[in-house]
């Protein structure tokens, strides 16, 4: 009887620690980085894609078929928004004309409804391989080549700083819209002018809203 005893209190505080190790793990996940610091992410985000910092407040990407599309789509569109930012701040340095926001509307001696099916085509075609290739083998890529990397720069770290990136420039080109939209400014000209004199700029800027230029 005082064997078992013995032998019953020897194996309690094993049990003991379990509850233990299993808070030890869960504070470690909790850990990780967080859009808000302190933050408990949702549970269906585990920090195992790049970029993942626990951001989903409406639960979008609870199904996991969805998450990793969502994924896919926010790298598309952030690739999209890099290249847009870059023509944007290049046109404008290098003084071409007309500006960005009104290129739409020259006339480039083309016909718009073969360009647009021309477009439509080519696009189609691109998206179409982009989606099977990507339902195949669940990574980005270009017609038959998936992942696509010809250079062979792919690393975790470059995947997160892809992802950071394409964020930044995502708000950016919604920044340059919106500064296009109510001054009818490119990004460099209208940082040129607040630069010159920022606190005359700031309180003129919001007692005259009712002046914003509108198309």
């Amino acid at each position: 009887m005082a064997a078992a005893l013995r032998s019953s209190a020897l194996r309690a505080p094993t049990r003991a620690s379990r509850p233990a190790r299993s808070a030890v793990r869960v504070a470690a996940a909790a850990g990780r980085p967080t859009w808000l610091p302190n933050l408990n992410p949702p549970a269906h985000l585990k920090g195992e894609m790049a970029g993942d910092f626990g951001f989903d407040p409406l639960g979008l990407g609870a199904d996991p078929a969805r998450l990793k599309w969502f994924a896919e789509a926010e790298k598309t569109n952030g690739r999209w928004a890099m290249m847009a930012v870059v023509g944007i701040l290049g046109t404008e340095l290098l003084g071409v004309q007309p500006s960005w926001w009104n290129a739409g509307a020259k006339d480039y001696g083309v016909a718009m409804g073969p360009l647009t099916a021309m477009e439509f085509l080519i696009m189609g075609f691109l998206e179409t391989k982009r989606y099977q290739g990507f339902k195949e083998t669940g990574s980005s890529g270009l017609i038959n080549q998936f992942p696509f990397d010809p250079a062979g720069m792919y690393s975790k770290d470059m995947a997160v700083k892809e992802v950071k990136n394409g964020r930044l420039a995502m708000v950016a080109f919604v920044g340059f819209a919106v500064q296009a939209l109510a001054s009818r400014t490119g990004p460099i000209e209208g940082l040129t002018k607040h630069l010159s004199n920022p606190g005359y700029n700031i309180t003129y800027n919001l007692t005259h809203l009712q002046d914003v230029n509108t198309y």
